[in-house]
Protein backbone atom coordinates (compact mmCIF):
# COMPACT_ATOMS: atom_id res chain seq x y z
CA UNK A 1 0.00 0.00 0.00
CA UNK A 2 1.44 3.36 -1.05
CA UNK A 3 0.57 6.28 1.23
CA UNK A 4 1.51 9.86 0.33
CA UNK A 5 1.30 13.24 2.02
CA UNK A 6 2.77 16.66 1.37
CA UNK A 7 2.82 19.88 3.33
CA UNK A 8 3.54 23.45 2.32
CA UNK A 9 6.54 25.21 3.91
CA UNK A 10 4.53 28.42 4.20
CA UNK A 11 4.93 28.93 7.93
CA UNK A 12 5.28 27.16 11.26
CA UNK A 13 3.82 23.68 11.55
CA UNK A 14 0.73 23.63 13.74
CA UNK A 15 -1.32 21.00 15.50
CA UNK A 16 -3.75 20.83 12.58
CA UNK A 17 -0.88 19.72 10.32
CA UNK A 18 0.18 17.13 12.85
CA UNK A 19 -3.16 15.50 13.60
CA UNK A 20 -4.54 15.99 10.08
CA UNK A 21 -1.76 14.20 8.20
CA UNK A 22 1.70 13.93 9.81
CA UNK A 23 0.64 11.66 12.68
CA UNK A 24 -1.14 9.37 10.20
CA UNK A 25 1.98 9.19 8.04
CA UNK A 26 4.19 8.34 10.99
CA UNK A 27 1.83 5.50 11.92
CA UNK A 28 1.58 4.34 8.29
CA UNK A 29 5.37 3.86 8.18
CA UNK A 30 4.91 0.70 10.23
CA UNK A 31 2.84 -1.12 7.62
CA UNK A 32 2.91 0.77 4.30
CA UNK A 33 5.22 2.21 1.66
CA UNK A 34 5.11 5.88 2.61
CA UNK A 35 5.97 9.04 0.67
CA UNK A 36 6.27 12.42 2.39
CA UNK A 37 7.33 15.60 0.61
CA UNK A 38 7.68 19.33 1.26
CA UNK A 39 5.43 21.11 -1.25
CA UNK A 40 7.54 24.18 -1.97
CA UNK A 41 6.03 24.75 -5.43
CA UNK A 42 2.62 24.93 -3.80
CA UNK A 43 3.95 27.34 -1.19
CA UNK A 44 4.76 29.85 -3.92
CA UNK A 45 1.03 30.71 -4.01
CA UNK A 46 1.54 32.48 -0.68
CA UNK A 47 5.30 32.95 -0.15
CA UNK A 48 6.96 35.26 -2.70
CA UNK A 49 10.18 36.03 -0.80
CA UNK A 50 12.79 33.60 -2.17
CA UNK A 51 15.08 33.68 0.86
CA UNK A 52 12.09 33.14 3.15
CA UNK A 53 10.84 30.15 1.15
CA UNK A 54 14.28 28.54 1.29
CA UNK A 55 14.42 29.08 5.05
CA UNK A 56 10.91 27.72 5.57
CA UNK A 57 11.69 24.64 3.47
CA UNK A 58 14.56 23.67 5.74
CA UNK A 59 12.49 24.49 8.81
CA UNK A 60 9.69 22.24 7.56
CA UNK A 61 12.13 19.40 6.83
CA UNK A 62 13.57 19.71 10.32
CA UNK A 63 10.09 19.66 11.83
CA UNK A 64 9.01 16.62 9.78
CA UNK A 65 12.00 14.61 10.96
CA UNK A 66 11.48 15.70 14.57
CA UNK A 67 7.83 14.61 14.44
CA UNK A 68 8.71 11.08 13.40
CA UNK A 69 9.14 10.86 9.62
CA UNK A 70 11.82 8.18 9.32
CA UNK A 71 13.95 8.41 6.13
CA UNK A 72 14.76 4.70 6.48
CA UNK A 73 11.06 3.85 6.27
CA UNK A 74 9.67 6.70 4.15
CA UNK A 75 10.71 8.38 0.92
CA UNK A 76 11.15 11.98 2.08
CA UNK A 77 12.06 14.82 -0.30
CA UNK A 78 11.44 18.39 -1.43
CA UNK A 79 8.90 18.71 -4.25
CA UNK A 80 11.10 20.88 -6.49
CA UNK A 81 13.89 18.28 -6.48
CA UNK A 82 11.75 15.96 -8.62
CA UNK A 83 11.04 18.07 -11.72
CA UNK A 84 8.92 15.34 -13.32
CA UNK A 85 6.02 16.59 -11.23
CA UNK A 86 5.88 19.76 -13.33
CA UNK A 87 5.90 17.76 -16.55
CA UNK A 88 2.98 15.67 -15.34
CA UNK A 89 1.23 18.82 -14.11
CA UNK A 90 1.25 20.21 -17.65
CA UNK A 91 0.12 16.93 -19.22
CA UNK A 92 -2.73 16.56 -16.73
CA UNK A 93 -3.81 20.14 -17.44
CA UNK A 94 -4.97 18.91 -20.83
CA UNK A 95 -7.38 16.54 -19.07
CA UNK A 96 -8.72 19.05 -16.56
CA UNK A 97 -12.02 20.78 -17.40
CA UNK A 98 -12.14 24.45 -16.38
CA UNK A 99 -15.43 23.82 -14.59
CA UNK A 100 -13.75 21.27 -12.34
CA UNK A 101 -11.31 23.89 -11.07
CA UNK A 102 -13.93 26.61 -10.88
CA UNK A 103 -15.84 24.44 -8.41
CA UNK A 104 -12.83 23.97 -6.12
CA UNK A 105 -13.81 25.04 -2.60
CA UNK A 106 -10.26 25.94 -1.55
CA UNK A 107 -9.80 28.44 -4.39
CA UNK A 108 -13.12 30.15 -3.73
CA UNK A 109 -12.49 30.23 0.01
CA UNK A 110 -9.01 31.72 -0.27
CA UNK A 111 -9.96 34.42 -2.77
CA UNK A 112 -12.99 35.29 -0.62
CA UNK A 113 -10.58 35.86 2.26
CA UNK A 114 -8.54 38.32 0.21
CA UNK A 115 -5.78 36.09 -1.16
CA UNK A 116 -4.81 37.33 -4.63
CA UNK A 117 -6.28 35.32 -7.49
CA UNK A 118 -3.73 34.02 -9.98
CA UNK A 119 -3.15 31.01 -12.19
CA UNK A 120 -1.07 29.05 -9.69
CA UNK A 121 -3.76 29.36 -7.03
CA UNK A 122 -6.45 28.40 -9.55
CA UNK A 123 -4.54 25.40 -10.93
CA UNK A 124 -3.30 24.26 -7.51
CA UNK A 125 -5.47 21.07 -7.65
CA UNK A 126 -3.81 19.98 -10.91
CA UNK A 127 -0.34 20.20 -9.38
CA UNK A 128 -1.63 18.32 -6.34
CA UNK A 129 -3.04 15.67 -8.68
CA UNK A 130 0.40 15.37 -10.28
CA UNK A 131 1.98 14.95 -6.82
CA UNK A 132 -0.43 12.11 -6.05
CA UNK A 133 -0.52 10.34 -9.41
CA UNK A 134 3.21 10.50 -10.20
CA UNK A 135 3.99 8.07 -7.38
CA UNK A 136 1.10 5.66 -7.82
CA UNK A 137 -0.35 6.73 -4.48
CA UNK A 138 -3.18 4.57 -3.21
CA UNK A 139 -3.96 6.37 0.06
CA UNK A 140 -3.71 10.12 0.73
CA UNK A 141 -4.26 11.17 4.38
CA UNK A 142 -5.97 14.58 4.39
CA UNK A 143 -8.08 16.91 6.45
CA UNK A 144 -11.73 17.38 5.54
CA UNK A 145 -10.97 20.48 3.47
CA UNK A 146 -8.62 18.55 1.17
CA UNK A 147 -11.00 15.70 0.28
CA UNK A 148 -12.17 17.52 -2.83
CA UNK A 149 -8.59 17.81 -4.14
CA UNK A 150 -8.15 14.03 -3.98
CA UNK A 151 -11.48 13.64 -5.75
CA UNK A 152 -10.26 16.05 -8.46
CA UNK A 153 -7.12 13.94 -8.86
CA UNK A 154 -9.34 10.89 -9.39
CA UNK A 155 -11.47 12.71 -11.97
CA UNK A 156 -8.38 13.76 -13.92
CA UNK A 157 -6.86 10.27 -13.72
CA UNK A 158 -10.08 8.71 -15.04
CA UNK A 159 -10.10 11.03 -18.06
CA UNK A 160 -6.42 10.31 -18.73
CA UNK A 161 -6.83 6.55 -18.40
CA UNK A 162 -9.90 6.59 -20.64
CA UNK A 163 -7.67 8.07 -23.32
CA UNK A 164 -4.45 6.09 -22.84
CA UNK A 165 -5.24 2.99 -20.78
CA UNK A 166 -4.83 2.14 -17.09
CA UNK A 167 -1.56 3.94 -16.45
CA UNK A 168 -2.50 6.08 -13.44
CA UNK A 169 -3.47 4.55 -10.08
CA UNK A 170 -6.78 5.67 -8.55
CA UNK A 171 -6.05 7.29 -5.17
CA UNK A 172 -8.34 7.21 -2.13
CA UNK A 173 -8.44 9.84 0.60
CA UNK A 174 -8.18 8.85 4.24
CA UNK A 175 -9.66 11.08 6.91
CA UNK A 176 -9.62 10.31 10.62
CA UNK A 177 -13.12 11.31 11.70
CA UNK A 178 -12.06 12.63 15.09
CA UNK A 179 -9.52 15.04 13.56
CA UNK A 180 -11.03 15.73 10.14
CA UNK A 181 -11.17 19.45 10.98
CA UNK A 182 -8.90 20.73 13.75
CA UNK A 183 -10.26 24.06 15.07
CA UNK A 184 -8.12 27.18 15.12
CA UNK A 185 -8.12 29.78 17.88
CA UNK A 186 -11.16 31.43 16.26
CA UNK A 187 -13.11 28.17 15.98
CA UNK A 188 -12.70 27.96 12.22
CA UNK A 189 -10.50 25.33 10.53
CA UNK A 190 -6.89 25.82 11.68
CA UNK A 191 -4.83 27.21 8.80
CA UNK A 192 -1.65 29.21 8.30
CA UNK A 193 -3.51 31.15 5.60
CA UNK A 194 -6.05 32.34 8.18
CA UNK A 195 -3.55 33.14 10.92
CA UNK A 196 -5.46 31.12 13.55
CA UNK A 197 -2.89 28.45 14.33
CA UNK A 198 -1.28 27.03 17.47
CA UNK A 199 2.34 26.17 16.68
CA UNK A 200 3.88 22.84 17.58
CA UNK A 201 7.35 24.23 18.22
CA UNK A 202 8.47 27.49 19.80
CA UNK A 203 8.72 29.08 23.21
CA UNK A 204 6.38 27.86 25.91
CA UNK A 205 5.30 31.38 26.93
CA UNK A 206 4.47 32.35 23.33
CA UNK A 207 2.51 29.15 22.85
CA UNK A 208 0.48 29.79 25.99
CA UNK A 209 -0.10 33.40 24.90
CA UNK A 210 -1.61 32.10 21.66
CA UNK A 211 -3.74 29.54 23.50
CA UNK A 212 -5.13 32.28 25.73
CA UNK A 213 -6.51 33.96 22.58
CA UNK A 214 -8.78 30.99 21.80
CA UNK A 215 -12.34 32.21 21.40
CA UNK A 216 -14.68 30.92 24.12
CA UNK A 217 -18.19 31.64 25.40
CA UNK A 218 -18.72 34.19 28.13
CA UNK A 219 -19.88 32.08 31.08
CA UNK A 220 -19.56 32.91 34.78
CA UNK A 221 -16.83 30.96 36.55
CA UNK A 222 -19.14 29.21 38.99
CA UNK A 223 -21.49 28.03 36.24
CA UNK A 224 -21.20 24.61 34.51
CA UNK A 225 -19.90 24.85 30.94
CA UNK A 226 -20.57 23.00 27.73
CA UNK A 227 -17.53 21.15 26.46
CA UNK A 228 -18.89 19.76 23.18
CA UNK A 229 -18.69 23.06 21.30
CA UNK A 230 -15.81 24.60 23.26
CA UNK A 231 -12.77 25.37 21.09
CA UNK A 232 -10.41 24.73 24.00
CA UNK A 233 -11.92 21.30 24.70
CA UNK A 234 -11.91 20.36 21.03
CA UNK A 235 -8.17 21.02 20.89
CA UNK A 236 -7.46 19.34 24.21
CA UNK A 237 -9.28 16.13 23.27
CA UNK A 238 -6.73 15.56 20.49
CA UNK A 239 -4.12 14.96 23.18
CA UNK A 240 -6.23 13.07 25.71
CA UNK A 241 -7.92 9.69 25.97
CA UNK A 242 -9.62 7.47 28.53
CA UNK A 243 -9.86 8.71 32.11
CA UNK A 244 -7.99 11.95 31.36
CA UNK A 245 -10.58 12.97 28.77
CA UNK A 246 -13.48 12.00 31.04
CA UNK A 247 -11.97 14.01 33.90
CA UNK A 248 -11.75 17.12 31.69
CA UNK A 249 -15.41 16.71 30.74
CA UNK A 250 -16.33 16.46 34.44
CA UNK A 251 -14.43 19.67 35.18
CA UNK A 252 -16.52 21.46 32.57
CA UNK A 253 -19.76 20.08 33.99
CA UNK A 254 -18.89 20.84 37.64
CA UNK A 255 -18.36 24.55 37.20
CA UNK A 256 -16.08 26.53 39.48
CA UNK A 257 -13.45 27.01 36.79
CA UNK A 258 -13.28 29.54 33.99
CA UNK A 259 -12.23 28.96 30.41
CA UNK A 260 -8.90 30.52 31.36
CA UNK A 261 -8.19 27.51 33.59
CA UNK A 262 -8.90 25.15 30.72
CA UNK A 263 -6.60 27.15 28.44
CA UNK A 264 -3.74 26.83 30.92
CA UNK A 265 -4.44 23.09 31.17
CA UNK A 266 -4.39 22.78 27.36
CA UNK A 267 -1.02 24.54 27.29
CA UNK A 268 0.41 22.12 29.86
CA UNK A 269 -0.91 19.06 28.01
CA UNK A 270 0.45 20.24 24.67
CA UNK A 271 3.85 21.13 26.07
CA UNK A 272 4.23 17.68 27.63
CA UNK A 273 2.93 15.86 24.54
CA UNK A 274 5.56 17.37 22.24
CA UNK A 275 8.45 17.16 24.73
CA UNK A 276 10.33 14.31 22.99
CA UNK A 277 9.70 15.89 19.58
CA UNK A 278 11.30 19.16 20.77
CA UNK A 279 14.39 17.29 21.94
CA UNK A 280 14.67 15.52 18.58
CA UNK A 281 14.22 18.81 16.76
CA UNK A 282 17.10 20.38 18.67
CA UNK A 283 19.36 17.67 17.26
CA UNK A 284 18.32 18.25 13.65
CA UNK A 285 18.46 22.02 14.11
CA UNK A 286 22.13 21.66 15.03
CA UNK A 287 22.81 19.24 12.15
CA UNK A 288 21.31 20.89 9.07
CA UNK A 289 23.82 19.25 6.72
CA UNK A 290 22.43 15.90 7.80
CA UNK A 291 18.92 17.13 7.00
CA UNK A 292 20.06 18.19 3.51
CA UNK A 293 21.65 14.80 2.92
CA UNK A 294 18.45 13.04 3.98
CA UNK A 295 16.47 15.20 1.54
CA UNK A 296 18.95 14.53 -1.26
CA UNK A 297 18.79 10.77 -0.77
CA UNK A 298 15.01 10.94 -0.60
CA UNK A 299 14.84 12.93 -3.84
CA UNK A 300 16.94 10.29 -5.58
CA UNK A 301 14.56 7.55 -4.42
CA UNK A 302 11.51 9.59 -5.41
CA UNK A 303 12.97 10.40 -8.83
CA UNK A 304 13.47 6.71 -9.65
CA UNK A 305 9.80 6.01 -8.99
CA UNK A 306 8.69 9.17 -10.79
CA UNK A 307 10.70 8.27 -13.90
CA UNK A 308 9.05 4.87 -14.07
CA UNK A 309 5.62 6.56 -14.22
CA UNK A 310 6.56 9.45 -16.48
CA UNK A 311 8.23 7.21 -19.07
CA UNK A 312 4.95 5.32 -19.51
CA UNK A 313 3.12 8.62 -19.84
CA UNK A 314 5.61 10.02 -22.36
CA UNK A 315 5.24 6.94 -24.52
CA UNK A 316 1.44 6.91 -24.30
CA UNK A 317 1.04 10.61 -25.06
CA UNK A 318 3.63 10.74 -27.83
CA UNK A 319 5.97 13.05 -25.93
CA UNK A 320 8.61 10.33 -26.35
CA UNK A 321 9.24 9.66 -30.05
Amino acid sequence: MRVLTGIQPSGDLHIGNYFGSIKQMVEAQKTSQTFAFIANYHAMTSVTDGAKLSELTMQCATDFLALGIDPDKSTFWVQSDVKEVLELYWILSSFTPMGLLERAHSYKDKTARGIASNHSLFSYPVLMAADILLFGSEIVPVGKDQIQHVEIARDIAIKFNNQYGDILTMPEFRVQEEVQTVPGIDGQKMSKSYGNIVNIFGEEKKQLKTIKKIVTQNVAMEEPKEYENCNVYNMAKLFLEGDNLIELQERYKRGGEGHGHFKIYLGEVMWEYFKEFREKREYYEKNQDEVREILNLGANKAREIALSTIEKIRSATGIKY
